[in-house]
């Protein structure tokens, strides 16, 4: 099928001193094409400015949903969505959104609730947290 690799001993041990990477140094890497640098590495004048990629800085995309089924007929505003974002991190953005809002709210499940038909300030405390709200449903 293929060449069998050269395994590296690593059972030799010599205390604290012994760098078990030093079997590496032994390995030869191939040569990169010159041809194909070309087209990974950026064209132009090396000391042209860089350009930020006009999404830095985001967090990430949330949806902001209405939801009024099976809530006894109130309205409920739910931020789902969330990535890599912890606990006690939504649970502050929850209390940023009920105080702002004046209304109650919860964690839960992972997602954020607040009573009522609440989308616009909540997009707008999550814009300044540095999400990208999106209005999704109904």
């Amino acid at each position: 099928m293929g060449k069998k690799k050269k395994r590296i001993d690593t059972t030799v041990q010599e205390g604290l001193s012994h760098n078990p990477f030093a079997g590496l140094d032994s390995i030869a890497f191939p040569e990169a094409d010159p041809n194909k640098l070309k087209e990974v590495l950026p064209s132009g004048p090396a000391d042209a400015p860089i350009q930020k990629h006009p999404r830095e800085g985001h967090r990430g995309r949330v949806d902001i949903v209405r939801q009024k089924a099976h809530r006894g007929g109130k309205t409920v505003t739910v931020i789902t969505q969330f990535v890599g974002i912890s606990l006690s991190e939504k649970e502050s953005l929850a209390r940023s959104m009920q105080k702002t809002c004046g209304v109650g709210g919860t964690v839960k499940n992972g997602d954020i609730e607040i009573q009522g038909d609440q989308r616009e300030a909540v997009a707008q405390i999550l814009r300044k947290a540095g999400f990208r709200p999106v209005f999704a449903g109904g």
